[in-house]
């Protein structure tokens, strides 16, 4: 019998009573592992309504204790490292390694969070006018809501409500249904951490549950990360609705190559950033800009990437898995055929892709175009599949040209053995992450993650200094203390100078 997928509901881990249940496969062979529930829209009242029961009390508890349940947890999270990184590879189909990367830089998030309360201090300033003092509190919001995607169900989750907790909020987390196991044992953990009772709800289910959380009187922010439409959708309403909303979208990621750039470093990097993880990645590499001479360096860059083979995660050989459903392997097929009929140059094509003894797994190849311009679909969209564009231009200036004229700001970064070229980049260009001979510039939990343009929508960013802010309010309190008014007490003379 298929295993179904508990929700965590006031307190305890129970089966849903809905009738409609979503199958979770694994994406190596279609194979149904479990079953997870449409939660019904009682479930997901009754969820918002304990969360801000459980806020009221936890609002009260000093930070130094919050710190320490996120202390617990990390400990906790890193003695189940390796099983949840396997239990994330049954789920997406990722190597093992990649999958305990996924968890491992979830962890470090946690670590920051056990920072809390240095990041809660607020400002004080003594006679901003005579006599009159003031000072700020930062104070939780109450019930928060979380979004999170497929391709990382160990990190994006615990980017969000361990940080929200901290803070001194509750939190509901609607994980993605395609791997919504990972994020439920994650909540096992956290319990067993000693985190109090109903502190933390798990809801599965799909746009009709996420639509309840976010029109939800109760629920006060919203954090989500995911594809363009569904974070314009849930950014607009969540703010109809007036509630603060960070939405993490899409992205079209350019690697800058310029002639003196070592050609093994650049050829190496851009093979795992390009297809790494299949290319599922909001902070993947899919546009690679040759400057002048540096387009000698494609042969080499064809080369490796035909070296490069997808398989099943118990194959310690695999570079990558496969995408996580068939209707996402037919969406990088349409891309890979239509960026052929547009002209691109095809060097390696991933469209036939099969792996022995898997047959039915999602599979596709590397793929390489050259010669992409940006009026092509390949170009334009983000396929997010093992597909890799190669631009050319003559500067440096025409790079950053044309990673400015994209409408997408997640990430970027170049290679380069001149400093002042690296310099005007890091400077000019309108994206939000730069790495200067670092391929995925993912900032570590103390910075923030900083997507620009059409890649997030929002006025703060996840995780740091900036997660703090959303998570909470300032409060500003300005006093005065008349020395007139000072009544000596009986007995007592108290003489001023």
């Amino acid at each position: 019998m298929t295993r179904k997928v508990p929700l965590l509901l006031e307190g305890e881990f129970r089966q849903s009573a809905t009738q409609d249940w979503i199958d979770v496969t694994d994406p190596t062979s279609q194979q149904v592992i479990w079953q997870a529930p449409a939660a019904t829209e009682d479930e997901v009242n009754r969820a918002v309504a304990a969360a801000k029961a459980a806020f009221e009390e936890w609002r009260e508890v000093p930070t130094p204790e919050r710190a320490r349940l996120m202390l617990r947890y990390q400990h906790l999270l890193k003695e189940h490292h390796d099983e949840l990184g396997e239990l994330v590879s049954q789920e997406t189909g990722k190597t093992v390694a990649d999958a305990k990367g996924d968890v491992w830089r979830g962890i470090e998030v946690v670590e920051q969070a056990a920072n809390v309360s240095a990041l809660m201090m607020g400002e004080t300033v003594e006679n901003v006018a005579r006599g009159v003092d003031t000072h700020s509190w930062i104070q939780p919001l109450g019930v928060c809501a979380g979004i999170t995607p497929f391709n990382f169900p160990a990190m994006i989750p615990l980017w969000m409500y361990p940080m929200a907790i901290a803070c001194g909020n509750a939190f509901v987390l609607k994980p993605s249904e395609q791997d919504p196991m990972t994020p439920v044992r994650l909540a096992e953990l956290f319990i067993e951490a000693g985190a109090p009772k109903n502190l933390l709800q798990v809801i599965h289910g799909r746009k009709e549950q996420v639509d309840q959380l976010i029109t939800h009187p109760d629920v006060k922010a919203v954090s989500f990360v995911g594809s363009v439409p569904v974070g314009q959708h849930i950014y607009r309403t969540a703010t109809d609705n007036m509630k603060r909303a960070q939405c993490f979208a899409g992205a079209k990621n350019h690697m800058v190559i310029m002639p003196d750039a070592n050609p093994k470093s650049v050829v190496n990097q851009l093979v795992g950033a390009s297809v790494g993880a299949a290319g599922q990645r909001c902070m993947a590499i899919s546009v690679a800009v040759f400057v002048g001479s540096a387009k000698d360096m494609i042969p080499d860059l064809h080369k490796a990437l035909a070296a490069v083979n997808p398989g099943h995660y118990s194959n310690t050989d695999a570079a990558y898995g496969p995408q996580i459903s068939p209707q996402a392997k037919q969406r990088v097929l349409k891309f890979i055929e239509a960026g052929k009929k547009e002209g691109a140059e095809c060097l390696l094509d991933g469209s036939d892709c099969s792996v022995a003894d898997y047959p039915d797994g999602n599979w596709v190849g590397p793929t390489l175009f050259r010669g992409v311009t940006p009026e092509m679909s390949i170009y334009k969209e983000e396929i997010f599949g093992p597909v890799l564009c190669c631009a050319e231009v003559e500067t440096l200036a025409d790079a950053i040209e044309l990673v400015n004229n994209n409408p997408y700001g997640n990430g970027t970064s170049i290679f380069t053995n001149s400093g002042a070229a690296a310099r005007k980049y890091q400077h000019e260009v309108e994206v939000g992450q730069v790495g200067i001979n670092i391929p995925i510039p993912v900032p570590l939990p103390f910075f923030s993650f900083t997507g620009w343009k059409g890649s997030f929508y929002g006025d703060l960013h996840a995780y740091g200094k900036q997660a703090v802010r959303f998570y909470t309010e300032t409060k500003t309190v300005t006093s005065r203390w008349p020395e007139e008014d000072l009544v000596a007490e009986a007995n007592m003379t108290i003489t001023l100078k």
